[in-house]
């Protein structure tokens, strides 16, 4: 038995309403559990019977008309039905489903609703751009205002894309259905292809006049200034979603969204690593030597830190909860700073002598072309 509604019922895709009833009663007479000899009876009987709520139902009908078998069962499977066959009271095959038809959910899903002749409500298309800003709004978090040229509807025609007074008809080419449905038989079975009229791009009307502002479109493109909260602790390439400051819906439903790309720019001190953040600190030989009090850099404003006696060219430290916000989360990331030794491009006389002199104690040979510097710096 071919899961085709209209195989079931032994109809043509043309037939109407009262030879679909027709030919149900029949094919439920012989398949009804209480009188069939059929083993696979009851299954059959609640195709047919779904076959006929189906065709039987005008938005339904053009549901599946249009998406074709396969896809009307995926979307029935996704949801588009309250709980699915045999789900609602007194037996519904189809869960009740509120409006009125059974098939209001999986309609309003695919066509928005409607009167049938329209492709549907469909939200407008989401529109993206990217906004710029610096590491210390991405830690305080901030609230910018951008400017974006976006498509609108046009308010000289509300939208249509045609004058108030210009004259309609149906369209002659989809005879007002607004989308072409065309089936061809092949060895593999019938394949059904519809597509959005061209002619009247899906409404089902064409007009004389085009609106002379949009030149038909329904849509202008205008510079539009808005308000964008940007979080604490966002990152680089996160994206922000503003709902409904997209592109306008064509066909009467809401407007997409806005996606905005996040792009923080790089800091002079600070290099980021999820929540961390790493600073590299140059300090003198003598403070590596000794040790030393210093104040590193952070987002807050400058804080102490103690170098260690003996600390090494490269070694790391650990300032905690230093780092950046966690988003949308307690607490906040740690900062890590990497000792650098720098060494000195020029020294006086005094300073050689008390650097020789020191390298002498601790019996190493001086190469003085070379400079003693530029050995520690190449031993460390």
């Amino acid at each position: 038995m071919s899961d085709d509604f209209y195989d079931v019922l032994g109809v043509s895709r043309d037939a109407s309403e009262d030879e679909i009833k027709s030919a149900y009663r029949k094919k439920a007479a012989e398949y009804h559990p209480d009188v069939s000899d059929d083993p696979n009876a009851e299954e059959k009987f609640k195709q047919v019977k779904k076959a006929k709520e189906v065709l039987t139902d005008d938005q339904a009908r053009q549901a599946y008309d249009q998406m074709g078998h396969e896809r009307f069962e995926q979307a029935e499977k996704r949801g588009g039905f309250d709980g699915g066959p045999g789900a609602g009271a007194g037996g519904d095959p189809f869960g009740g489903v509120g409006g009125d038809s059974p098939f209001g959910d999986i309609f309003d899903q695919f066509f928005g609703g409607g009167n049938g002749r329209r492709s549907g409500a469909r939200p407008g298309r989401d529109l993206q751009t990217r906004l710029r800003i610096d590491l210390e709004d991405a830690y305080h978090g901030v609230e910018k205002r951008m400017t974006v040229n976006r498509p609108e509807q046009c308010d000289e025609c509300d939208g249509t894309g045609h004058p108030p007074d210009a004259e309609s008809r149906t369209c002659s080419v989809c005879n007002g259905r607004g989308q072409r449905t065309t089936v061809q038989q092949t060895p593999l079975g019938r394949v059904q292809q519809t597509q959005t009229c061209r002619e009247c791009e899906g409404t089902g009307t064409v007009y004389t006049a085009s609106c002379s502002t949009c030149d038909g479109d329904g849509q202008v493109v205008n510079e539009t200034t808005l308000t964008v909260d940007v979080p604490a602790g966002i990152s680089d390439g996160q994206t922000l979603r503003l709902e409904r400051e997209g592109a306008p819906s064509e066909s009467g439903g809401p407007n997409g969204d806005l996606l905005v790309e996040i792009a923080v720019e790089s800091h002079p001190d600070f290099e980021r690593d999820g929540n961390d953040l790493v600073h590299r600190l140059a300090v003198s030989f003598p403070q590596v030597v000794f040790g030393d009090e210093v104040e590193v850099p952070t987002i807050d404003g400058a804080a102490s830190f103690e170098i260690p006696s003996g600390t090494q060219s490269g070694e790391r430290f650990r300032l905690q909860g230093k780092g950046m916000p966690r988003l949308q989360r307690r607490g906040q990331g740690d900062l890590y700073v990497y000792v650098q030794v720098v060494t000195p491009e020029s020294m006086n006389e005094e300073q050689r002598e008390a650097l020789r002199a020191f390298a002498e104690a601790g019996g190493e040979e001086i190469d003085v072309s070379q400079g003693f510097f530029e050995k520690l710096k190449h031993s460390l």
